[in-house]
């Protein structure tokens, strides 16, 4: 049985807007999602993981209905203005991070940065565990090419949900909806030019922030949990092996005949998943 969500809220951070949605008592949980998308990419699982914990999913800066930063959109300053949020949400202890793609590189960042605000690790398909990404992606590296595919279009946005999902039931209206809502963001393709950039070149994925900022995870010994689509066509399943390498102590668990998004094809299993990890014993047993 699906939940039903009440109406997302803002909140103003920094002076800046921020849409999200806060719901449930308990240990907080923080969902972020990735890049060009927004906080409804957790709407399946958002509200039964509400039945005992504090849930908080926001648009990230730029995102959505979330304001742009004045600063440019980079890893750090995207993990900084979470930790703002969560500063306005009344969150100063630590919390679950459970990112999505680009929402899992955000976790990481800000458990490296700030360490006291994180309990654990769910890395979701998460950006930061190998070079290879979408040829769609690494285009918009090419300065000539990027605006003119980053223009809103209904074919584009159902181009590119066909490709988060295996399963192409899940390319619903609504979905497609929502994609060009927040693609027609005035701010919008400036603050996804500016994330890409920062991330990567039309080669792929830069190494450099992605070997320090693993270091500096697998450093901190945290309890992680790696969770992988094995059909994924956005960032490969083959980053899943490196990803248990890198971070040797997490736990993994790969999602058969799975896209880009297992808390939306399998989102049942996926909280059961979740749960069995954030109990007691769950994070200690081995990967």
């Amino acid at each position: 049985m699906t939940l039903a969500l009440p109406p997302a809220d803002e909140l103003r951070v920094a002076g800046r807007r921020v849409r999200c949605r806060i719901t449930g008592d308990g240990p907080p949980v923080v969902l972020l999602h990735g890049i060009g998308r927004t906080m409804e990419d957790f709407a399946d699982v958002h509200a039964g993981l509400a039945r005992d914990h504090r849930v908080l999913a926001m648009d990230l800066p730029g995102h959505g209905g979330s304001a742009p930063l004045d600063e440019r959109h980079s890893l750090p300053t995207l993990a900084a203005a979470v930790a703002d949020f969560l500063d306005a949400a009344g969150v100063a202890g630590p919390a679950h991070l459970v990112g999505n793609s680009l929402g899992g590189a955000v976790a990481m960042r800000l458990a490296a940065d700030a360490p006291h605000r994180a309990a654990s690790l769910v890395l979701v398909n998460s950006a930061g565990f190998g070079r290879e990404v979408t040829f769609a992606l690494r285009l918009l590296a090419l300065r000539p090419l990027a605006r003119l595919l980053l223009r809103p279009h209904p074919a584009v946005a159902r181009r590119t949900e066909r490709a988060i999902f295996h399963d192409p039931a899940y390319v619903t209206e609504a979905r497609i909806t929502t994609a060009l809502a927040a693609a027609r963001q005035p701010h919008a393709a400036r603050v996804l030019l500016e994330v890409v950039r920062s991330l990567g070149t039309f080669r792929g994925v830069r190494p450099e922030w992605r070997a320090e900022l693993l270091d500096a995870v697998a450093a901190l010994g945290l309890p992680a949990l790696v969770v992988w689509g094995d059909r994924d066509l956005i960032l490969p399943a083959a980053h899943f092996s490196f990803a248990r390498s890198r971070l040797p102590g997490a736990r993994g668990h790969l999602f058969r005949d799975t896209g880009h998004m297992p808390q939306i094809e399998r989102a049942a299993e996926f909280e059961a998943l979740v749960r069995g990890f954030w109990s007691p014993s769950g994070a200690a047993r081995p990967a």
